[in-house]
This record gives structure tokens, C-alpha cells and sequence, in this order.
């Protein structure tokens, strides 16, 4: 194997091998990858399962998990031959020990699962003949799609994977239909002399094996971490109220994005206690239709014109639930609300979140006017200190006036005393001169 192809390929499979003493290193596989997986638990004690087992990686993400039956000391990157269906596949080891008792969940492996094995770590010979076979993939990726242009199948070839030993070629088609590649097949056996292996993917795995940057900035999912694809639908977008603009809902490939169902299980199960929000609010001062929500706030926003949400008025589920009931019996509240500061009272003492006054509006009953200051009062009020400087002088004559009335007062009781002692003084002579009424 000569350097000069080694060099002119990035792939981070390949190795470079030292001809002195025939040692290799990838530097690729030992720095960071997209589809590296971290060993959170590479420092601590190694427990050991019952069988030990290893992750392998290979081209584009593809990982598999291998039992070491030979016990062989391996560590992270060490390039391995593997038990293929038919010959030997190289790859790098990238996980073992303890994590693998949660990998082996990921994968859904049991006791009973039979595993392919490791042979051996990797000879030089392993290594040239893996080499070889990874710098023919380009050209005879090129090549396969002229092929399938003149042959005018309806597929999309997106990905070509060299075995170990050169044996085998796996090609990854997306189609829609069924295709009838048999001749295809043919053609291309006899041309590049190895056996081939047609395998159909999707979209999201197509992407997967290409890679790139999402919309939030990470590397895709499907490249980092995701292993299984769900589908996703537009009432992922639609539970959350997002808006269903294609472009921002659509990823890469195409497809709705799998982020859009991560947080779905959340927003059904908040959403259970919520009201129907296609029944009308009816009041007194008009109808109020349903214009948007925030799900873990539980509060709804509903507003007078169907069309319009300018104007529109912060209610919390309780709230709705009540007119709603109202309606049933044929109640018809005045306003959907009386007073906004008691729903930010509310709000801030049930759920625990800052309202401010500018994010609840006012409703359509206006709130009481301040009374306005009576200006007979203030004007009576000068009046009052103004009478005060002059009341020296008139308590004098007030006082005079009140001496006199106590003099003709006693007067009266005088005279009246006087009047009544005249009356008893007469009594004893009457008394004498009238001895038959005695």
C-alpha cells in the first residue's frame, strides 16, 4: 500500500501504518467525532458482565455490539477484525466494560442474543487490505450512478461501504417505489468483481450518514445519538402550537424534524385539564374566541373578534371552566373578567410566575373613575380658616350674650320660686276660713 492514496482520502477509518516496525495509529478515530461515544464511566472501578462484550464502530456511524470470547486487552480505537456473515469486517472499538450494561439495552439484547466475535486485533495485513478496499468507495460510488442513470431506475444511490477485506460492497438506495435492480446487480458484480448487497434506507438514515448542522446549532441527532427513527406528524406541531411552516418544521432530510416529539409526552399531559378551546365564550358585552395558550402557565388568551387579537384577555382555566358552566345554564357573565390585578394576584400565587401589568390588558369594562374633589369643600375650607383669625371678637359678644341669657334665666327661676312660697303662705287661711272642706 502506498502512502500517496492514504493521504489524498479523508476518512476517519483510515490508519497510517509505520513500515519500520509495522505499528499503526488513526489519528481520526482518537480525537473527537460526530459519532463518538463518550464512556462516562472510564474512570471508575470495571465490573464486569457476564460476557464480554464490545461496541464496534465502522463507516458513518454504523456500530455493532461483539463478544470477546478470546479475552483480548483492547482499548478505545484499537482497529479489530469481526465475524462477517461471509469472511472478516475491520472496525474500531468504541465502547467497553460497565456502559455496556445500558448499550445493551439500546440495542435490545438479552442473554440468549448470539453475538458475532472478535477474531483479533487487526494485523498490518488487515489493515493494507481495509485501506485498499476504502479508497476504491468514491470511484465506485461515481461509477454505480452512471450506471443507474442509463439503466433509468427510479432510486437515489446514497452511500457505498467497502467490507474489511474487500470481499463485499454494501450500496444504501432510497426509493419510493419498488425497484427491479436484478440487472443492476449484474452489472455491477462483473464490473468491480465483488459480491454485492443492496440495502434501502430512509431519508432520516440517509442524512444520518451524511451528517451536518441543525437548525439549533448541535449536530444532527441522527448522527450523535439517535438510533431508532419515530414517525412524526404534524399534530406534534399542532400540541405544541407551533406554526406549521414547512421549512422551519422540516430538517435536513426533508422529513418533520424527531425534536418536535420530544417534548410532546409534556404537552398532552398538561394539556388534560384544559377546556375545549373551539367553544365560544359568550358575555354580555359579546362573544370571545380563543386566540393562543401557554400550556404551563395554564392560562388562555380569548378576544372579542374572532379575526383580531388585538385587545385580548388573560384568563386562567378556572376562569374559562366557570363561564363555560355559566353558559350551560344560560348565565351570561358581564365581562370575562372584573378586574385584571385580582388575575395577576391569582396566577402569582398559584403558579408561582411574574406577571406584569403591560402582559394583562384591559378588559372591556372599564375600571371605576376616581372621584373627582368637590371644589365647594376647598373653597368652604379657606372660608373656615379665614373665619378662624376673626373668632377672637366674636367669642367676646358671644360671651356677653351668653351672660345675659343666664341673668334673665335665673330671673324666671326666681320669680317663679317667689310665686310658688305666695301660695303656700295663703293655704293655712284658707284652711281656717273653710272648715268643711278640711
Amino acid at each position: 500500500m502506498t502512502n500517496n492514496n492514504n493521504n489524498n482520502i479523508k476518512d476517519e477509518r483510515l490508519c497510517i501504518i509505520n513500515p519500520e516496525d509495522g505499528s499503526y495509529s488513526c489519528p481520526m478515530a482518537n480525537g473527537y467525532s460526530a459519532r463518538h461515544s463518550h464512556d462516562w464511566s472510564k474512570n471508575s472501578p470495571n465490573v464486569l458482565t457476564k460476557r464480554n462484550l464490545v461496541e464496534v464502530r465502522f463507516k458513518n456511524g454504523r456500530k455493532g455490539i461483539y463478544e470477546n470470547k478470546e479475552d483480548l486487552f483492547l482499548k478505545d480505537s484499537d482497529v479489530v477484525a469481526v465475524e462477517a456473515t461471509s469472511g472478516h469486517d475491520i472496525g474500531l472499538v468504541s465502547l467497553q466494560g460497565e456502559i455496556m450494561a445500558w448499550q445493551i439495552k439500546k440495542y435490545g439484547i438479552t442473554d440468549k442474543t448470539k453475538l458475532p466475535q472478535i477474531y483479533r486485533k487487526a494485523r498490518t495485513s488487515d489493515i493494507e487490505k481495509w485501506q485498499n478496499a476504502i479508497s476504491r468507495e468514491t470511484e465506485v460510488l461515481k461509477r454505480s450512478k452512471q450506471i443507474i442513470e442509463e439503466l433509468s431506475l427510479k432510486m437515489k444511490l446514497g452511500d457505498v461501504e467497502f467490507q474489511g477485506d474487500g470481499s463485499k460492497a454494501t450500496f444504501y438506495y432510497i426509493s419510493e417505489a419498488r425497484v427491479d435492480f436484478r440487472e443492476l446487480i449484474k452489472i455491477l458484480a462483473v464490473e468491480f468483481k465483488i459480491r454485492i448487497e443492496m440495502r434501502q434506507i430512509g431519508a432520516r438514515q440517509e442524512s444520518a450518514k451524511i451528517g451536518g448542522l441543525g437548525t439549533c446549532g448541535r449536530e444532527l441527532c441522527c448522527i450523535s445519538w439517535k438510533r431508532e427513527f419515530e414517525s412524526v406528524t404534524t399534530n406534534s406541531a399542532r400540541h405544541q402550537e407551533m406554526s406549521l411552516n414547512p421549512t422551519k418544521l422540516a430538517g435536513q432530510c426533508c422529513k418533520l424534524k424527531c425534536c418536535l416529539n420530544y417534548e410532546l409526552k409534556a404537552y398532552k399531559e398538561a394539556r388534560q385539564n384544559f377546556p375545549d378551546t373551539s367553544i365560544i365564550l359568550k358575555t354580555k358585552g359579546g362573544d370571545a374566541f380563543f386566540q393562543k395558550s401557554d400550556v404551563f402557565k395554564k392560562m388562555l388568551w380569548y378576544s372579542l373578534d374572532p379575526d383580531n387579537s388585538i385587545n385580548i384577555t388573560a384568563l386562567t382555566v378556572e376562569r374559562v371552566e366557570e363561564i363555560i358552566e355559566m353558559n350551560k345554564n344560560n348565565i351570561l357573565p358581564e365581562t370575562l373578567l372584573q378586574n385584571n390585578l385580582e388575575l395577576a394576584d391569582r396566577i402569582n400565587s398559584k403558579h408561582n410566575v411574574k406577571i406584569t401589568s403591560d402582559e394583562i390588558k384591559e378588559t372591556s369594562l372599564p375600571l371605576k373613575p376616581k372621584k373627582k374633589p368637590n371644589n365647594k369643600r376647598r373653597r368652604n375650607n379657606k372660608n373656615f380658616k379665614n373665619n378662624n383669625k376673626k373668632r377672637p371678637n366674636n367669642n367676646n359678644s358671644n360671651n356677653q350674650k351668653n351672660n345675659g341669657n343666664n341673668k334673665n334665666i335665673q330671673n324666671t327661676r326666681n320669680n317663679g320660686n317667689n310665686r310658688n312660697n305666695n301660695q303656700r303662705n295663703k293655704n293655712p287661711q284658707q284652711k281656717k276660713n273653710n272648715p268643711k272642706e278640711s
